[in-house]
């Protein structure tokens, strides 16, 4: 009688993007594939980051140039838009793409698409363990905090960064490993001391403005809030700001200077307030910021139009950012993800040492970082049987 060699083994640590897509890639290339995650249920972050409607990737024809990480060109040219939106299709869930290029499901949520995941994972044999966090090692074993042990022939660590720990993602592994760089907020609002005068505009958006970081002017919304300022048109900036650079606001980033003193001249007898909401057409919110962090207005208010200090306080506290940067050092690793102190070990998603605003672009790298750790360690763990 013939038997069948057993399949090879595969953990998974962390049931977020990186990981599920780790799990499938594995199990599609033939192993035999458990994911162990600490919370009750998986992918928690991705669900609220579908909240809103799921961004998941973007056309853009300079995709990779974003992250300014040249070791994820080949996982992003293996795995990016173009893959992202068939590996969609293939779960039934189409998409479309928006007005700035990015791409959304047909249904925009993230929990249909979740669910047809799921369900493909368990088709291919793949088992989730849940209430299951990591503790590290016990010689080649995997540990966990119920006392269960894994001795799997590949393991894939997909543990996320360091926010939104209340979803899962706590950073708390960093002590496991070596070569770790530390975190810091990323995609995250900043700090400001409104005066008073600013409690009216809370939740007020700003529109139609530029904002002027180290000489260029990017075009993006930004949100007042009682904490400072947040946004999608903030968080590409993010890593020069946390760094120290100065922001300032142009609130009339399609007139030049000239234009904003001609219409503003001569005054006649209309109000200051007046004469900028007509002949500027700022909006109540731009002339309380001009008010805010220009005073004592000058003469000629051309120059602060055109380029308005915005004091920053800092970044928003880790646990309020959407991601991290920092993480696993990526001379820590070979090309295939395998962490160098720890063969058969191998690493994906935000935990590793990059950068990505939203927009798609960070969705994608997980996905993408996720399926070239899973088959490599598919690979590997078939050279050991």
């Amino acid at each position: 009688m013939e038997y069948a060699a057993p399949k090879a083994t595969v953990a998974v640590i962390g049931a977020g993007p990186a990981g599920l897509m780790a799990a499938e890639a594995a199990a599609r290339a033939g192993c035999s594939v458990a994911i162990y995650d600490q919370m009750p249920s998986p992918a928690r972050k991705f669900l609220m980051a579908g909240k809103s409607g799921l961004n998941i990737t973007r056309v853009d024809d300079q995709f990779a140039d974003v992250y300014a990480c040249p070791p994820l060109n080949p996982m992003i040219a293996a795995f990016g838009p173009s893959q992202v939106r068939d590996w969609m299709d293939g779960l039934g869930q189409a998409s479309f793409v928006g007005s700035t290029g990015r791409v959304f499901p047909d249904v925009m949520k993230a929990s249909p698409l979740l669910r047809a995941w799921l369900a493909r994972l368990d088709e291919l044999g793949v088992t989730l363990h849940r209430r299951a966090r990591w503790t590290g090692w016990d010689g080649a074993a995997l540990t966990f905090s119920d006392g269960t042990t894994a001795l799997p022939d590949a393991t894939v660590l997909a543990l996320g960064g360091a926010s939104w720990r209340r979803l899962g993602s706590d950073g708390e592994w960093a002590a496991l490993l070596d070569d770790v760089a530390p975190f810091a907020p990323s995609n995250v609002g900043f700090r400001v001391d409104w005066s008073s005068h600013m409690d009216r505009h809370f939740g007020a958006a700003v529109k139609n403005s530029g904002l002027i970081v180290d000489g260029k002017t990017h075009r993006g919304e930004i949100t007042i809030s009682a904490k400072g300022l947040e946004g999608g048109g903030l968080y590409p900036l993010t890593p020069a700001l946390r760094d120290g650079a100065q922001l300032a606001l142009d609130l009339k980033p399609d007139m030049t200077p000239a234009q904003v003193r001609d219409r503003l001249e001569p005054p006649g007898k209309d109000s200051l307030p007046n004469r900028l909401r007509k002949a500027l057409r700022l909006t109540p919110v731009q002339i309380a910021l001009l008010h805010e962090f220009g005073r004592p207005l000058p003469a000629d208010l051309s120059p602060l139009i055109k380029h308005l200090p915005v004091p920053l306080r800092g970044p928003r506290p880790l646990d309020d950012a959407i991601s991290t940067a920092g993480g696993l050092r990526w001379l820590a690793m070979d090309d295939a993800l395998m962490i160098e102190a720890r063969p058969g070990t191998f690493a994906a998603g935000e935990m590793l040492d990059w950068e990505a605003p939203t927009g798609g672009y960070l969705l994608t790298a997980c996905l993408a970082t996720g399926h070239w750790a899973g088959r490599h360690a598919a690979n590997f763990a078939k050279s050991q049987r």
